[in-house]
């Protein structure tokens, strides 16, 4: 296994897209989206897959890793046979959607390429049609995948490209033999092009199976210290949670995501910020997709301010405009630690990172000062004055949910207007307008939540009248 070590710092001018062997016409293409110097994980691995390699590459969500396996599968591709010649295995749907449209665009360039979506938590039915029409690439879910393969309504024999997309984050949700058996179902002669946030002993093994030979390619994360400000504080297990809201009471962030190593610390830390008025929620491998999906919107949309997560849960998530991000309990894997913190501070924006450590997890405290090269910032939990008095910590926004939606061809647009045009709302007012299949979510400014319920309830989107509640 061949290796390369690369650092976080960006790409050197000289790494830009027309280096690589592309032909014209997905070059122009690259242009026109923008994509001119590439990001690290790009420069150092589209050499390598676009020679035919296979490939493990080590990076995190917001990398830019779409692309790097997204050109390789395109130069693999013959447009003119209608057949499945790429797969790519994600862990979520909503990973899976993301990376389904980021390669529709990267495949303007060639006609009629087809790209569908298979994934749990959508009807069947409906895919089946599509598979009948056929497709060049297919993104999917590891379980609905097999479930196709199961079925014979799925075929690899053309496959010439396999990505696993966030690896390490599907073994942890349990795919290893889905993944397995859907690996059984493709031809041996193809590239496979592995990407994982973090390479624990499960993706090593993972590859060693199903990998022939890997050129392996590791990014080291390494954030800027003006832009994350780091502070540890030590706690007894005791005092943890409620360190917890005095954090929040003191700093005030707007949007704060509190990662706890267990289900149940996730459930106590919500139902203590509850109770002391907070909008908290949780995000962990016991809800279901329709929860998920509420809690996710809820959070993006910056009508919640804490959401308390898992890791496994809170991974393949990129929230923009993150203020602040709460180790509730200290990772034992340092490499976790630092994907933890680095999901503030992004875009050049400044964040804090708060770990709270018992005498328990100063042995883990110390592998990520080794990992970090520096020893880590310490305050007293005393410093955090407990302002009983301020003002509650309200989210922004409020969202709402319109019972309707892309099955009742309901858009965006639609709902602006409702809210613009027919009830005279500023559109500053109006945030994100998520539009799923019998739901639409539009957040709107707390100072207008009331007046905007009233007004869609009593109005119409699209025509017709709506049932509206807050979420």
């Amino acid at each position: 296994m061949t290796r390369t070590d690369t650092t976080g710092a960006p790409a050197p001018a000289a790494a830009s897209f027309a280096s690589l062997p592309l032909p014209p016409a997905m070059q122009a293409n690259l242009q026109q989206l923008g994509y001119l110097a590439m990001t690290p994980i790009q420069a150092a691995s589209l050499p390598l897959a676009l020679a035919g390699a296979d490939l493990i590459a080590q990076a995190k969500t917001g990398s830019g890793k779409t692309a790097a396996f997204t050109l390789p599968l395109l130069a693999n591709l013959n447009p003119r046979r209608f057949a499945v010649q790429a797969l790519v295995l994600c862990p979520t749907r909503e990973l899976a959607e993301q990376v389904t449209q980021e390669i529709r665009r990267l495949a303007r360039a060639e006609d009629n390429i087809k790209t569908l979506t298979l994934c749990g938590g959508a009807p069947i039915r409906n895919q089946l049609a599509s598979l009948a029409h056929g497709a060049h690439i297919v993104v999917g879910t590891p379980g609905r995948i097999l479930d196709h393969l199961s079925r014979d309504t799925l075929a690899l024999d053309a496959l010439n490209t396999l990505v696993l997309d966030e690896a390490d984050r599907m073994l942890d949700m349990g795919f290893a033999e889905d993944i397995a058996q859907v690996v059984e179902r493709c031809p041996k002669a193809r590239q496979t092009l592995l990407f994982s946030a973090t390479y624990p002993e499960g993706v090593a093994k993972l590859a060693g199976r199903f990998m022939r030979d890997p050129k392996e390619v590791k990014l080291t994360e390494r954030h800027a210290e003006t832009k994350i400000r780091q502070q540890f504080y030590e706690v007894k297990d005791s005092e943890r949670l409620h360190a917890v809201s005095l954090l929040l009471k003191h700093f005030r962030p707007i949007s704060t995501l509190a990662f706890c190593n267990t289900k149940q610390q996730c459930r106590d830390l919500v139902a203590v910020l509850q109770a002391q008025g907070f909008t908290a929620l949780e995000l962990h491998g016991d809800l279901d997709q329709r929860e998920r999906d509420q809690v996710l919107v809820r959070f993006a949309n910056r009508s919640c301010s804490v959401l308390v997560a898992t890791d496994v849960a809170a991974r393949g998530l990129d929230i923009a405009q993150l203020e602040a991000v709460i180790n509730v309990d200290i990772t034992p894997d340092p490499e976790v630690h630092v994907h933890r913190v680095g999901r503030t501070g992004r875009a050049d924006a400044e964040g804090w990172a708060f770990s709270l450590a018992s005498l328990d997890e100063m042995g883990s405290v110390g592998r990520i000062d080794e990992m970090q090269g520096r020893p880590s910032e310490w305050h007293p939990l005393s410093e955090l004055a407990d302002a009983a008095d301020a003002p509650p910590l309200l989210p922004p926004m409020v969202t709402l949910q319109i019972l309707g939606g892309r099955k009742e061809k309901i858009r965006p647009g639609d709902v602006l207007g409702a809210l613009t045009k027919d009830l005279g709302f500023d559109g500053s007012k109006i945030g994100k307008i998520n539009v799923n299949d019998f739901s639409t979510y539009v957040a709107v400014d707390r100072s207008i939540a009331d007046a905007a319920l009233r007004g869609l309830s009593a109005g119409k989107v699209k025509g017709r009248s709506v049932k509206v509640r807050p979420l």
